[in-house]
């Protein structure tokens, strides 16, 4: 026999979206860490599909292998060239 406390899970609930709302990406979406400062971007999922984005995901695997600690994709270029991709990627 359980009991139910429906406050107590509304407010688990509430305090966990909360923090998934800072981590998590949109759905569609993929967060990215790139450059120095490990700049974090929201990208569509789309760009995955991309060549130019392709050869930044095989500087990753180059880079990092399929192991890394970080625990979210890092891409090894610099903030400037990230940009300047995606930028072409959304004039597409």
């Amino acid at each position: 026999m359980g009991f139910r406390l429906p406050g107590i899970r509304k407010v688990l609930s509430a305090a966990n979206q909360a923090s998934s709302k800072a981590v998590d990406a949109p759905k569609g979406y993929l967060a990215v860490y790139v450059g120095e400062k490990m700049k974090r971007f929201v990208i569509p999922v789309s760009y995955l599909n991309q060549p130019s984005f392709q050869d930044l995901l095989s500087q990753v695997e180059e880079e990092y292998g399929f192991e890394h600690s970080m625990g979210g994709l890092t891409i090894p270029c610099s903030e400037d060239v990230f940009q300047h991709i995606t930028s072409c990627l959304n004039a597409q």
